[in-house]
């Protein structure tokens, strides 16, 4: 599988204004390609359409619309693209109650050394990325690879071969055996570049005009998408560093009650101050 190049990254204002398209697609697309291994840890198989998404999102996330910005997030997340006749994959270890957390993981350490493909009766171990490796503590999510061989390669695409997932850590042990769509979707990891999940517009489709969501006082909040809310002063404020305190604490107290509506409905958000523009405003973005 090739990298990606910064020709496949749309200008953002195209990305964002497709965002939710292109969100519905990869969903589908990362359904097969989601394995759960055991009932602490989960695995996702990576390939050059879920890390450009994971590039378009960060750049979103961090207001980068430059291109050499772009290009740059580009060569850091590239390094997660699977090589030739490789299998790329983000490891998750699911731990819920924050208590546990920290005891649960000292469990676990070593797991790098206990992970495995099996194909047929050939074991593949991963090859987890050493920067994340400490000998005396483990992190919730890891970077692995596992490198096939010509003839793995051949007898994953075999129906009749048996392809499992598999972990024989002391402490926790699981084998998953990979459903018929889960391979079918890796095998082109290990063939070649799969084809776009989404194909972006040549230029930006026209934006709505902004929904008004809510006013208070000297304050008003727009719907500039359905994962994305603004709040402003009316009329314009000046910049933060300029802004009263009693009208900063109008423009924090309506886009936290309006984050707090979104948590009430599952929906996780974030805050982002514009803090360099000509006039005072708070981004609610979905996450």
């Amino acid at each position: 599988m090739n990298p990606l190049t910064p020709a496949e990254l749309p200008p953002l204002e195209v990305f964002e204004a497709e965002r939710e398209e292109m969100r519905a697609a990869l969903i589908a697309h990362k359904a097969p390609r989601r394995v759960a291994l055991g009932d602490r840890v989960s695995v996702l198989f990576e390939d050059r359409e879920t890390i450009r998404w994971q590039v378009l999102e960060m750049c979103r996330v961090e207001g980068i619309r430059d291109a050499a910005g772009m290009a740059q997030e580009l060569v850091v997340y590239n390094e997660l693209v699977p090589g030739p006749g490789e299998l790329s994959a983000t490891l998750f270890i699911e731990i819920t109650e924050a208590p546990r957390i920290r005891p649960e993981l000292d469990r676990l350490i070593g797991l790098h050394e206990r992970v495995a493909l099996e194909v047929g009766d050939a074991r593949v171990p991963a090859r987890f990325d050493p920067r994340q490796l400490e000998e005396d503590r483990i992190s919730a999510v890891h970077y692995l690879r596992f490198a096939l061989a010509a003839e793995q390669i051949a007898r994953f695409d075999d129906p009749t071969t048996p392809v499992a997932l598999v972990v024989d850590h002391p402490n926790y042990a699981a084998r998953t055996a990979l459903a018929p769509a889960t391979r079918q979707s890796l095998s082109v990891d290990l063939r070649g570049d799969p084809a776009p999940i989404w194909r972006f517009a040549a230029t930006p489709k026209p934006r709505p005009a902004p929904r008004p969501l809510a006013a208070r006082g000297r304050v008003r909040a727009l719907e500039l998408a359905p994962d994305r809310v603004v709040v402003e002063a009316v009329p314009p404020a000046p910049p933060f560093a300029e802004l009263p305190d009693d009208l900063a604490l109008e423009l924090l107290g309506l886009a936290r009650e309006i984050a707090a509506d979104w948590r009430s409905k599952g929906r996780a958000s974030e805050l982002a101050i514009d803090a360099a523009g000509p006039h005072a405003r708070i981004e609610i973005r979905a996450r």
